[in-house]
């Protein structure tokens, strides 16, 4: 008899897949937790609509016939996370890395320019 129950195989969604976004004066940058995902299983992508999209597959692991799980709580499955950006995101520059099992997503931002303000003498 098996411990994995039957929903714990390709429907199980990874639904705790955490998504940090924090804006600074340069860029919108957002922040996952993927442990255990390589960057190969891990697609970022940008609409024309300035929508960012995240996603990816966590593989379950096949049971083998010798092998007796005693617990299995580790997510698996697809996950998929979108973000709609401001107008001020560079869509045309987005820049992602992964490291030990962080996704770090760069969205540089189109500088503001400040308006000239040029005092005027009143006269009278």
């Amino acid at each position: 008899m098996s411990l994995i129950p039957s929903f714990f195989g390709e429907t199980a969604a990874l639904v705790n897949t955490r998504v940090d976004w924090k804006e600074t004066p340069e860029a919108h940058v957002f922040k996952a937790d993927l442990p255990g995902l390589k960057k190969e299983e891990v697609k970022v992508e940008v609409e024309d609509d300035r929508v960012l999209q995240i996603s990816g597959e966590r593989k379950v692991e096949r049971e083998e016939k010798k092998e007796t799980w005693h617990r299995a709580e580790r997510s698996s499955g697809k996950f998929l996370r979108r973000f709609r950006l401001p107008e001020n995101a560079k869509m045309d520059q987005v820049k992602a890395a992964m490291e030990n099992g962080v996704l770090t997503v760069t969205v540089p931002k189109v500088e503001v320019k400040k308006p000239d303000v040029k005092s005027i003498e009143i006269s009278g």
